[in-house]
Formats: structure tokens, C-alpha cells, sequence
């Protein structure tokens, strides 16, 4: 099975894609759409300090009244991310993303955020792999 490193080098957007903890969330929403993706981490220069996602604003924002153009992400972000290492397998990643029902785990290389892999991306993996294996026994079961 394939690294996470591997799964990031295949990825459509080479770049993490991020924002500011003070930036509003609206700001944050505007950039999910544009890149049609459902989280960002939130980085202070480098660090990584939390994760927003579609989620967060559905239970922050949306379910608590508050208004997306004056609340700082900050606010609402998931602070206690979960991360992986690009060295991990696609099995290590599926394991804690299911563990811990989240959808998106930020990959770190000396505690620096090098992408972002969802369930969605891991999936694919999975389901790729296992046609090919399933070629690769029908091949030999037919030789």
C-alpha cells in the first residue's frame, strides 16, 4: 500500500491550502468554495494551530447564531488537530481518520504542514489498490 507522501504527489493542488487564525470565517468559506474543498488549516506563519472545516461552521456558526463575517476563525477552528507523517501508509491514515471520525488529516514533515489528505482522497486509494490486486489474482488464477 501506498505512503501518504505518494498519495500527496498525486494530488490535483501541490500547495497546502491555509489561512490566518484572525482572518473571519467568512474569508475561510469563500476559499472552500473557490477550491471546492472542505477544510483548511489554519497556520500562524508555519505552525499549525487548527483545522476549519464545513463542519465547524455548521456547529459553530450556523447552530450558535454567530455571524461569519465578524467571528474569527480562531473562534471556531478545531484546535487539537490530528496529524500524520508522510511515511504513513494509506492503512495507517484510514485507521485514525475512522478512529476518530474525522475527515481531514494534515500531513507534517518537521512539524511543518506539507498537504492535506481527506477520507475522500484515501478511499480512492483503497479502492485502486484493491482492483489491481484483484487483476493481479485473476491473472494468476487464469495462468
Amino acid at each position: 500500500m501506498k505512503t501518504l507522501q505518494q498519495i500527496l504527489d498525486e494530488k490535483k493542488y501541490k500547495e497546502v491550502i491555509s489561512i490566518a487564525p484572525h482572518r473571519p470565517v467568512f474569508d475561510a468559506l469563500v476559499v472552500l468554495a473557490e477550491y471546492k474543498i472542505g477544510a483548511l488549516v489554519v497556520l500562524e506563519g508555519d505552525k499549525l494551530v487548527g483545522i476549519f472545516s464545513e463542519r465547524d461552521y455548521a456547529r459553530e456558526i450556523v447552530l450558535k447564531g454567530k455571524s461569519s463575517k465578524t467571528t474569527p476563525i480562531s473562534d471556531v477552528m478545531t484546535s487539537n488537530v490530528l496529524t500524520a507523517k508522510p511515511t504513513d501508509t494509506v492503512e495507517d491514515a484510514m485507521s485514525i481518520m475512522s478512529d476518530k471520525r474525522i475527515r481531514h488529516l494534515p500531513i507534517l514533515e518537521n512539524a511543518k504542514v506539507i498537504g492535506v489528505l481527506s477520507i475522500g482522497d484515501l478511499v480512492k486509494e483503497t479502492i485502486t489498490y484493491q482492483q489491481e490486486l484483484i487483476k493481479q489474482l485473476q491473472a494468476y488464477i487464469n495462468s
